[in-house]
Parts: C-alpha cells; sequence; structure tokens
C-alpha cells in the first residue's frame, strides 16, 4: 500500500511538475493576478514592484553559485575523493545507503545548510558509483531532504537574527523584541532539538521504506554518475607555467584566507555564515587541488552546473518584489497571507497557524531573510499580543520556511546540478516527506506553546 502511494506520488509530480524555471515564470504569473485583488493594485503598481525586485538576489545569487562551485570543487580534490569512496563502501545493501545518506545529509544541515546542500548530494552520489541496486532519484532526494531541518539548526538565520540586539531587530519586530534572544531559547531549546530529532528520524525512516524492491528500482544512467577524466599532467617549461603549477602560490593564499577564517570565528567570536563556507569551500579546494592550475580546471568544469541560479534567481526576485510591494494602503500579498490565520489563533494555536502561513509565504518568497523581513512585522506583534513568547514565534516562522523547501525547486537547484537531475525526478519522494514532516512540526510546536 506504502509502496503504491510513493509510486502515485512520483508519477503526478512527473507529469505535472515542470522544469524549475517554467515553474518560477508559473509563480511569477499567480503572484502577479492574486496581488491586483488583494492589495487593490493595479497592474502597473504590479508590475513595477516585480521589476523593482528582479535585482534584489543578485548577491544572494553569487553567494550561491560560490556555494555549489566552490563546494563541487572541494569535492573533486583527489584527497575527498579518496575520502568519500571509502565512506560511500560502507553500506552494503541500498536500504542501509538511503537510511546513510538521509542521516548525514540531514546533520550537515542542521550544522550548515550551505555545507549540507552540497555534501549530502556528493556523498548520495559517490554511493550511487558503488553500489548496485539502489534507487538514484530516490537517493538525491534523500540527500536534499535533509535541508528541511536547516533552519532549525546552527545556521538558522530567523534564530540567528533574533539573538542580534540592535535597532534592525526592534524594527523588524515592531518593538517587540529589544533584546536579543539567546539562540538557547530558540535553537537549542528542548522542543525545538526534540523537533530537529524527529524530523531527521523520520526523514531516515521514510526514505528507507520508499525504497522499492530489487526488481522495481529503476536503472540509472551510467552518464550520470560519470566522473571526469584526469587530464595528462603536464611538465612545467615557461616561468608563466611554473607558477600555474606552483604549489607554493596556491598554499601561501589558502593559509591567508583560513587564517582569516580562524581570526573571524574563534577570536573575534564571529558565527559560521554562509560568507564563511563559501571561504572554507575556497581555500580547503585550494590547498587539496595542490596547484593553482588543477583548482582552476576544477572550477571551470563545476561552473556549469550554476546556469539554473544565474537563470532563476532574478525571476524568484522580482516574485518577492509582487509579494512585498505595498499599496496606498500599506498592504502587501506576503502580509495578507500572514494575517490570514490572526483572527483564528489562540495562545495555543497560533505558533501552528504561524508555520502554516509561513510555509506558503516560503513558496513565494524561498528566502529566509525574506521571510523574516516579510512576516516579522505583522506575526511578532499578532504573538504578543496572544501571549505567545516571541521565540516561539520566530522558530514557528524559521519552521515554515524551511518546511515548504521541500516541494520548491529554488534550493534544489545546486543538488540537482550536482546530480545531474531535474526537480520532477526527486520532488514525488520530497512531497511524501513534506507530509511526514509536517505533522511532526505541527505537534511539536502544539506542544512547544502549552
Amino acid at each position: 500500500m506504502f509502496q503504491k502511494m510513493i509510486k502515485a506520488s512520483v508519477r503526478m509530480v512527473q507529469r505535472w511538475l515542470p522544469e524549475p524555471f517554467i515553474f518560477a515564470i508559473l509563480l511569477t504569473f499567480i503572484a502577479f493576478l492574486v496581488a491586483m485583488p488583494v492589495c487593490r493594485q493595479t497592474p502597473l503598481e504590479v508590475l513595477e514592484n516585480w521589476g523593482n525586485g528582479l535585482w534584489g538576489l543578485l548577491e544572494f545569487a553569487m553567494q550561491m553559485a560560490l556555494v555549489l562551485v566552490c563546494g563541487t570543487t572541494l569535492a573533486d580534490a583527489p584527497a575527498v575523493r579518496r575520502g568519500l569512496n571509502f565512506m560511500a563502501k560502507l553500506p552494503q545493501k541500498p536500504a542501509g545507503a538511503i537510511a546513510l545518506v538521509s542521516l548525514v545529509s540531514a546533520v550537515a544541515c542542521w550544522v550548515n545548510w550551505g555545507f549540507g546542500l552540497i555534501v549530502g548530494v556528493v556523498f548520495a552520489k559517490e554511493i550511487a558509483r558503488k553500489l548496485s541496486g539502489v534507487d538514484y532519484r530516490l537517493l538525491i532526494a534523500s540527500a536534499y531532504s535533509g535541508f528541511v531541518v536547516w533552519h532549525g539548526g546552527l545556521s538558522g538565520s530567523i534564530p540567528l537574527a533574533l539573538a542580534t540586539s540592535g535597532a534592525s531587530l526592534e524594527r523588524a519586530t515592531m518593538g517587540v523584541v529589544t533584546q536579543g534572544i539567546p539562540i538557547s531559547q530558540t535553537i537549542f531549546a528542548i522542543p525545538n532539538l526534540l523537533i530537529s530529532f524527529f524530523v531527521i528520524m523520520s526523514l531516515v525512516l521514510v526514505n528507507l521504506l520508499m525504497h522499492p524492491k530489487c526488481g522495481a528500482v529503476v536503472e540509472i544512467d551510467k552518464r550520470l554518475l560519470a566522473g571526469e577524466e584526469l587530464s595528462e599532467r603536464m611538465v612545467p617549461v615557461t616561468p608563466a607555467e611554473k607558477m600555474e603549477s606552483s604549489t607554493l602560490l596556491g598554499y601561501l593564499v589558502a593559509v591567508m584566507g583560513l587564517g582569516y577564517l580562524f581570526l573571524k570565528l574563534f577570536v573575534h567570536g564571529g558565527h559560521l555564515d554562509l560568507n564563511s563556507v563559501i571561504m572554507l569551500f575556497l581555500f580547503l579546494g585550494i590547498i587539496l587541488h595542490k596547484t593553482p592550475i588543477n583548482y582552476v580546471k576544477s572550477l571551470t568544469k563545476a561552473a556549469t552546473g550554476s546556469a539554473g541560479i544565474i537563470l532563476q534567481f532574478p525571476f524568484y526576485a522580482g516574485i518577492m518584489g509582487i509579494m512585498v510591494g505595498q499599496s496606498a494602503d500599506g498592504l502587501s500579498l506576503a502580509g495578507a497571507i500572514s494575517n490570514l490565520c490572526i483572527p483564528i489563533s489562540n495562545q495555543y494555536t497560533f505558533p501552528l497557524l504561524t508555520f502554516l502561513s509561513a510555509g506558503i509565504v516560503n513558496v513565494f518568497v524561498p528566502s529566509g531573510g525574506g521571510q523574516w523581513a516579510v512576516q516579522a512585522p505583522i506575526m511578532m506583534p499578532a504573538g504578543q499580543a496572544l501571549g505567545v513568547s516571541p521565540a516561539i514565534t520566530g522558530m514557528a516562522i524559521a519552521w515554515g520556511d524551511a518546511w515548504t523547501n521541500l516541494i520548491q525547486p529554488f534550493w534544489a537547484i545546486p543538488a540537482l546540478a550536482i546530480a545531474k537531475l531535474g526537480a520532477k525526478d526527486i520532488m514525488g519522494y520530497c512531497l511524501v516527506n513534506l507530509i511526514a514532516t509536517g505533522l511532526i512540526i505541527c505537534i511539536g510546536l502544539l506542544i512547544w506553546a502549552m
């Protein structure tokens, strides 16, 4: 019965889910058409909001492209390949491979989302090369599914924003929070840790159960798993070639980068943000590739996978522009969605309804920072009026933002580029994970509010 449900889910998604770029275009049209009557805006006003927002994610798009390219290049280093090759031999059966990938990916994403997003899919692909009989699509879906826990973990942008005192925090929460809320009340709160734990365990169990029987596994196209052939090693002759092949130059610049990172994280007490992850990938990759020219060649191959990010992120920025663009009355589409849950909420149901509204908003605004900017000014004062702790309200928004990433191709773009798959290949499995994890998060938030 369960396998029939999985097959139905996969078939439905493969039939109806278009390529991610088409999905972004359709979301644009939906947001455009809905914003006019809901926000009482003219087509020209909505068009202006869309155009003004188009380039709002340029910095973030560059960061994501670098996460993908530098992470892939790091994984391509000979030493890392050997390590992944060793770990990929650990699972002896397909079910064990699915469980291990699910666990490794989820834990890595809880520690840092940028790190986990790349490591999980690279590890999954290496296992697929070693183990026969494993469903490759489900393996990649398992690697991506771990991303659902990121906003409850150490790199969650909303709990970190809540922990940072200042005018921006007061402004975002409409004066509800004037002093930073320590992460002991958000990330390391017992209810949040329990939600994270049970979500991770559910991913391991559900992904394991979704694996078909041996005879039903779809054969993997070997071209998807093909590694790059090592180019013939050239003996440097000219001064330029000797500089390109100099390990000293590569090591010196890498030591500079890693030295700065050490000062930032351990001397000045900074945290492992997205830029820090990119720096770590970049300079470790240079060291492990040994020479600058080897790194350049590997990075050039990896850069082709960033095409989806370059194309689609401006469109999602435009959608965000529509969602947050305000009418003359100060009403925005994202605000209208958030406001829907307030009249029917009480002290105990407010976190649950906040979570659900955040999940809807996230489909159109798939950015933690954007989600916080849109919902915090509405939900934080409403939560305070109902007697709900700002920490709980903030984490409800955070979990909602992370939850619907399971069916939003935006974040899957880097993983799919590495796996050489399309969104429709994995989203059917992710839809099942959406239901399972959603139930756990809802129950956890209800208990947390009591």
